[in-house]
């Protein structure tokens, strides 16, 4: 995590483009906004969304919650603030930032992948249990799990049309290998196919990200305290393991 992926740096421009924040996430954080409903243990007002990247699921949320937003990439935090200037945006890291308040929601969604050994993964969820409310529920959704995992899946998808400037053609590739089953850990392999007046430029980025069982995902939230349900999320083409953790009043 010392070296920043580009998509979150000098080609964090393409960000908002990967997805339209009012459909393919509003779809998720209705997900997640029923799950927090049907866990929580206490009167639910506000929400520390934990790697809010660029907003979009702030956008979303901030619907039914009050809504602060941490990550590490003061980029994607500028992102996020133009998204949502209405939302407080604070730069921290998962394994450690201390905000001196408590939440009744903490939401951990892809930026949870990030967590590449067991010791991140427990510091993360010590942080947000930190910052949570007795009775409060964490929702964490990790991109892949082992079970999970598929040798080479690669993705393909065009830039939302909503979004891109007219002169402006984006595909995102997306690939997943794991060169050593034995460790804890995946590689994703972004390329961008980028035309501008129809000339073509290619980019690309490397994210190491983090790929733990079930069981572990289980043990590391039950150590950190929580008490765990496991729910399901389906996005159309992918299907998803969603933790809804409560933390003990």
């Amino acid at each position: 995590m010392n070296n920043t992926p580009r998509l979150y740096s000098d080609l964090a421009w393409l960000w908002p483009l990967w997805g339209d924040a009012t459909v393919d996430y509003a779809h998720y954080c209705g997900r997640v906004t029923q799950l927090i409903r049907q866990y929580a243990r206490r009167p639910v007002g506000t929400l520390l969304n934990i790697g809010c990247g660029g907003g979009k699921n702030v956008l979303n949320l901030k619907k039914h919650f009050r809504v602060t937003g941490v990550d590490l990439s003061p980029t994607m935090i500028d992102q996020a603030k133009t998204l949502n200037p209405d939302c407080e945006f604070i730069v921290g890291d998962m394994r450690s930032f201390a905000l001196g308040r408590t939440f009744d929601v903490v939401l951990m969604d892809d930026a949870i992948s990030f967590m590449i050994g067991h010791d991140d993964l427990s510091a993360a969820f010590r942080t947000a249990g930190n910052h949570l409310n007795p009775g409060g529920v964490l929702i964490a959704t990790p991109d892949v799990t082992t079970e999970a995992f598929r040798q080479n899946q690669t993705t393909v998808t065009p830039a939302a049309v909503r979004l891109k400037p007219a002169n402006l053609d984006v595909i995102f590739i997306e690939n997943y290998y794991d060169p050593d089953p034995s460790d804890n850990h995946y590689e994703a392999t972004l390329l961008f196919l980028i035309r501008e007046d129809g000339v073509l430029r290619v980019e690309s980025d490397r994210h190491q990200l983090g790929l733990f069982s079930l069981d572990a995902w289980r043990s590391i939230l039950a150590a950190t305290g929580f008490v765990t349900h496991e729910e399901e999320y389906a996005d159309g083409q992918n299907e998803y393991t969603v933790f809804a953790s409560v933390k003990p009043e």
